[in-house]
């Protein structure tokens, strides 16, 4: 069985530069919060964001500076390994891909989800660690 894959850069092409001209200040931000993040159309295994703002659920791991942040997608689909850490999110379990960490600039941030839990924000950061050191 072929499955294509039609990737779609130069609609993310246009959704980028939007982004990048986007003239505000940037938001409120604090370690452990969860946001729509446009991760945009990417290459081979790198994680893609979805829908027209190319963008998926990511957790801010660090807070680097007023509007630049170091954050990790998340996927709704289990998945096994060091690098993957479970969490529950509002009654939902949701999947935390270490190995996909990026840093972003707030412009693409587009709405707060929410915060993650401390003991799980924890564990996030410990697998991080183990992972990087």
């Amino acid at each position: 069985m072929i499955i294509t894959i039609i990737k779609r850069f130069l609609e993310w092409m246009t959704v980028k530069e939007k982004l990048h001209n986007i003239n505000a200040e940037p938001p409120l931000v604090k370690e452990r919060d969860l946001w729509w993040v446009s991760f945009g159309e990417n290459i081979g295994s790198e994680i893609n964001g979805k829908s027209k703002l190319f963008s998926r659920p990511g957790i801010i791991i660090k807070k680097l500076s007023r509007g630049f942040y170091l954050v990790a997608p998340t996927t709704s689909q289990k998945k096994e390994g060091s690098w993957y850490v479970p969490i529950r999110q509002e009654g939902r379990e949701i999947v935390i891909g270490l190995h996909q960490v990026r840093t972003i600039d707030y412009r693409r941030l587009s709405s707060r989800l929410g915060v993650v839990d401390e003991e799980d924000f924890k564990r996030i950061k410990e697998a991080f660690w183990k992972l990087y050191k």
